[in-house]
């Protein structure tokens, strides 16, 4: 990815873009620094994908730089599986952070920015319970209610905070509170929560700390030692905003600023990591990087580039309301993106068998077919061409509907890149059902070099069955069956039971037969695939990232 820094801003900008530029070119900074904090509990969606994008690239877009710094202060539910994974997350998306932090690193400063908010009189140690403290927050219309602790000396207080912190107290025993306003209007002012007490291990400090820091007291503090000049959040904390200023111009430090932008939720999908990991831990997929999941390691094992996922980010924009983008959008990126460079390929799913009883027994030739039709540097490829070949058991019908020019009984057809051939003859088994098919093919139609004169409107896809290997194919498609999944309480029961289909013996032609993991090819007629981790030299294993076409619509209709 290109990380020069952009200075032609004359396109339309959006509103935190405006921002920005207005606070550089009134030297308000010199340069800007943005941050991506996400929790280390879970895997990043699709909507961490955007907030990712849009605060790199305003350090892109302005000379200026951006961390990644993980907000773990809940020891219960953070894994360095989660910290790992959303390093590789940010880098595959194309992003370097200027530097990677934690905001452990920042427990001992925030321990004693704590005593001095107490020391001033402006925090106390609560022994209420959890549910009383609830209580004497009051309504939205209603004041709240002082706690019967609020006014502890500052000296006593210190020693109180002193034992929370050595482990002295239980979890849940007491919190430190900041003394504030319990009748502001802005509940989230009402003497807030600023250090609980939890008694476990953290994946980077171990059994150091016994208290931990709330968001609230952690996150503006932590842009503030940073220097961070423009702190992103999602709307959901525009009232928390008043708090984040208040902690600063308390303790007299660098003045970070937080903007607030609306999320950009994603039609068939859910974004909450709580319900995915329900998900994962209760087995209906196979883990956070199922290729149906919305997580970005998820889109990345099922062949969604970095590109694509930045253009989605694109073109859904950022701001001030909250939107569902809708998924087509985020397949046509794929598709846009995938048309220019995967290669074309060709696969049979299902296959039929078709023995051209005029071509001779032993003889096979290879005949030329484009690598990319997109691509001029492309370049073509050969495929070997033989006696018994398989089709698309989609591509014969018996009796045929009107207009239907696939194969058909006494029906002629081409076949990509080389002959055209009639069925003359369905051979079927005991059964009854269809077992192969026999047809003549015409010397003189090969692709490129037709003389024969005849005309069809049929073009299929197919492969030599004696050079095809097999291979496994996953068809995924939508996880969910709602547009708004979170419609069912339970999101259990809004998952879509046709979401995968396994194809254990589909053939491939040779070329695809020993391909790294990752690579992305276009199956001629089928869609676009990419090559699984799971794949093995013996047996490869292909993921269909998108169809060719947008059939959702279609298929859920017609159901």
């Amino acid at each position: 990815m290109n990380t020069e820094k952009t200075t032609d801003t004359s396109e339309h900008l959006n509103f935190l873009e405006e921002i920005v530029e207005a606070d550089l070119a009134s030297g308000k900074y010199k340069s800007i620094l943005t941050r991506f904090p996400p929790e280390p509990n879970g895997y990043l969606h699709i909507g961490h994908a955007s907030s990712i994008c849009l605060n790199f690239d305003l350090g892109l877009k302005f000379g200026g730089a951006t961390n990644l710094r993980f907000d773990d202060t809940n020891p219960v539910t953070e894994d360095t599986e989660y910290v790992d994974s959303i390093i590789a997350d940010v880098r595959w998306l194309g992003f370097d952070p200027a530097q990677i932090l934690y905001t452990s690193d920042y427990f001992p400063q925030l321990y004693e920015w704590a005593k001095v908010l107490i020391g001033k009189g402006k925090a106390y140690v609560d022994f209420s319970s959890a549910e009383e403290i609830a209580a004497m927050k009051g309504t939205p219309t209603e004041p709240g209610k002082e706690s019967p602790y609020r006014n502890t000396p500052p000296e006593e207080n210190l020693a109180l905070f002193e034992k929370m912190k050595s482990g002295e107290f239980p979890d849940g025993h007491c919190v430190l509170r900041a003394k504030i306003d319990m009748a502001s209007p802005n509940m989230i002012m009402r003497d807030p929560l600023l250090y609980r007490i939890k008694h476990a291990h953290h994946h980077r400090t171990g059994d150091t700390w016994s208290i931990y820091p709330m968001y609230d007291w952690a996150h503006g503090q932590s842009d503030s030692i940073e220097h961070i000049t423009h702190s992103i959040c999602t709307l959901e904390f525009a009232p928390h905003r008043e708090l984040y200023d208040w902690c600063i111009e308390q303790l007299g430090i660098f003045p970070s600023r937080q903007y607030e932008f609306a999320r950009r939720n994603l039609s068939y999908a859910v974004t909450s990591k709580r319900k995915l990991k329900l998900l994962v831990e209760e087995g209906h997929v196979s883990g956070w990087d199922d290729p149906r999941m919305p997580t970005i390691s998820g889109y990345r094992r099922r062949g969604y580039t970095p590109e694509s996922i930045r253009e989605f980010c694109r073109r859904i924009g950022i701001g001030k309301r909250e939107n569902v983008a809708d998924m087509s959008v985020l397949e046509f990126c794929i598709r846009e993106d995938l048309n220019k460079r995967a290669l074309r390929r060709f696969a049979v799913l299902r296959p039929l068998k078709v023995v051209i009883t005029n071509y001779p027994e032993g003889q096979e030739e290879w005949l030329p077919t484009e690598n990319n039709p997109e691509d001029p540097d492309a370049g073509v490829r050969n495929l070997p061409f033989s006696r018994e070949l398989y089709i698309e058991q989609d591509d014969f019908m018996e009796n045929p509907p009107p207009k239907y020019f696939r194969l058909s009984p006494g029906g002629m057809v081409r076949l990509k890149s080389a002959f055209i051939i009639q069925c003359d003859e369905v051979i079927k088994d005991d059964s009854g059902n269809i077992a192969e098919l026999h047809c003549r093919y015409i010397p003189e139609s090969r692709s490129g070099q037709d003389t024969s004169g005849l005309k069809v409107k049929g073009v299929i896809h197919w492969l030599s069955a004696a050079h095809s290997k097999t291979a496994e194919v996953r068809l995924y498609d939508r996880l969910f069956q709602l547009e708004d999944p979170t419609e069912e309480k339970d999101v259990v029961k809004a998952l879509n039971p046709h979401s995968l289909e396994t194809i254990p013996e589909a053939r491939i032609e040779p070329a695809l037969a020993d391909i790294e993991p990752g690579r992305h090819f276009q199956f001629t007629r089928l869609g676009y695939f990419c090559v699984d981790p799971d794949s093995k030299s013996e047996k490869p294993v292909f993921n269909r990232t998108v169809t060719l076409k947008d059939t959702w619509a279609k298929e859920m209709k017609h159901g």
